[in-house]
C-alpha cells in the first residue's frame, strides 16, 4: 500500500477554539513524558477538495496559539509513478490555498511530504536497490536525474529500527517503510520539528528586526549634538524597549528549548535527533543566542548612555543654579552700593 501525507505549518494572527485530538499510542519505544511533551492539536476546520483527480480531506489544526498547520493525504496505487512529484505539489497547492484562507502566512510557512510503503514482505532495501533513483528525486522535489553521489548522501540520513522498517529524512520530506503502516507516530515527530524549525526561524528574523532598530535610535540619539543629550526621553524609551525585546526573546527560546526533550536510545529520541540534525536546529538555537547575547550588548550600551545623559543634566542644573545664585549676590551688591551712595 503506498500513501502521501503533505502538510505546511505557518503562523497565524488568531486561532479559533478546536477540539482536542487524543495523543497517537506509542507503536515503538519512547519516553513515558513523550505525550506530554508534545504540544497538543485542535482541530478547528476540514474541507472535501479535487487534488489531481482524487479527493483529499484536508484538516487545519492549531498547534499553538499562533500557530495551524494544514494537512492533507492520498492514497496511490504506485508511489514510484512518473506523476507523483506534481501530485505532491498539487496537494501542497491545496493545503496553502486552504491554509490563506483560514487567515495562515503561508509565505513563511514549513512544508513536508511523507511518502509512506506498507503491506509489503521482505527487506525495505530492496526498494531502494530498484528505486533509489526515484526515492531521491522525490525526497529532493527533483526531476533532474541526480548523480550518485548526491543520492547516496540523501540516503545518509536513515534510521533502520526494525528489522523489516526504515526511515529516510530529508529537508522537505521523508520516505517511510512499515509493512505494518504505523506512521502516525513518525509523522508526528515530523510536525514537531518542523513546528520548531518555524519557531526558529520567525524569532531569528524577528531578533534582527528588532536589533537593527535598537541600533538606529542609539545612532539617532548620538547625532543630535550636545544639547540633544539633555532630552533623554528618546534614550529612556529605547531603554524600555530594549528591556522588552530582551525579556520577550528570552522566554519565546527558552520555551521552545523546552518544549521536547528526546533524550536517549528510544525510538521516537533517535528519529528526533535525526530531524534536528538535518533540519540544523541547533545551528539556529545558536543563531538565536547569539543575536540575544547582542542585544544584551545594547541594553549595557542604552543602560551607560542614559545614566551619562542623567549625569551631565544634574552637572548642567546644578552648573545653571549656581550662575543664577551668582547673579543674583551680584545684583545684591549693585541695589547695596546705590543705597548707600
Amino acid at each position: 500500500m503506498y500513501k502521501i501525507t503533505s502538510f505546511i505549518i505557518a503562523k497565524i494572527n488568531k486561532v479559533k477554539k478546536g477540539i482536542e485530538l487524543p495523543m497517537p499510542l506509542p507503536t515503538k519505544s519512547g519516553p513515558h513524558y513523550m505525550t506530554k511533551s508534545m504540544p497538543s492539536q485542535l482541530v478547528i476546520g476540514q474541507k472535501k477538495a479535487m487534488v489531481a483527480n482524487h479527493e483529499v480531506e484536508l484538516v487545519i489544526k492549531s498547534y499553538s496559539s499562533d500557530t495551524v498547520m494544514i494537512e492533507g493525504s492520498i492514497e496511490l496505487e504506485d508511489i514510484f509513478a512518473d506523476n507523483v512529484l506534481h501530485l505532491k505539489s498539487e496537494l501542497l497547492n491545496a493545503c496553502f490555498e486552504y491554509g490563506e484562507k483560514k487567515g495562515a502566512q503561508t509565505e513563511t510557512g514549513e512544508e513536508f511530504t511523507v511518502y509512506q510503503v506498507s503491506g509489503y514482505t521482505g527487506s525495505p532495501e530492496l526498494f531502494l536497490k530498484k528505486y533509489s533513483n526515484k526515492i531521491a528525486n522525490l525526497l529532493k522535489s527533483e526531476k533532474l536525474e541526480l548523480d550518485e553521489k548526491e543520492i547516496e548522501y540523501t540516503f545518509s540520513f536513515q534510521f533502520k529500527y526494525a528489522k523489516d522498517d526504515l526511515t529516510i529524512i530529508d529537508w522537505d520530506g521523508a520516505f517511510l517503510f512499515d509493512p505494518k503502516g504505523d506512521f502516525e507516530e513518525s509523522i508526528d515527530l515530523f510536525q514537531l520539528a518542523s513546528f520548531q524549525l518555524l519557531r526558529y526561524r520567525i524569532l531569528d528574523e524577528d531578533l534582527s528586526e528588532r536589533i537593527q532598530k535598537a541600533y538606529k535610535l542609539i545612532q539617532l540619539n548620538e547625532h543630535k549634538g550636545f544639547f540633544a543629550k539633555f532630552k533623554t526621553k528618546e534614550v529612556s524609551q529605547a531603554f524600555k524597549e530594549i528591556i522588552r525585546i530582551r525579556s520577550q526573546s528570552i522566554s519565546q527560546f527558552e520555551a521552545l528549548d523546552r518544549d521536547i526533550k528526546l533524550i536517549g536510545d528510544w525510538y521516537s529520541a533517535r528519529i528526533y535527533d535525526l530531524l534536528s540534525k538535518k533540519f540544523k536546529l541547533d545551528i539556529w538555537a545558536n543563531n538565536v543566542k547569539r543575536k540575544l547575547d547582542t542585544l544584551e550588548d545594547i541594553y549595557t550600551i542604552v543602560s551607560e548612555n542614559l545614566g551619562m545623559s542623567k549625569i551631565q543634566v544634574a552637572e548642567f542644573v546644578q552648573i545653571g543654579v549656581f550662575f543664577i545664585l551668582q547673579i543674583g549676590w551680584f545684583v545684591l551688591i549693585i541695589l547695596e552700593f546705590f543705597y548707600f551712595t
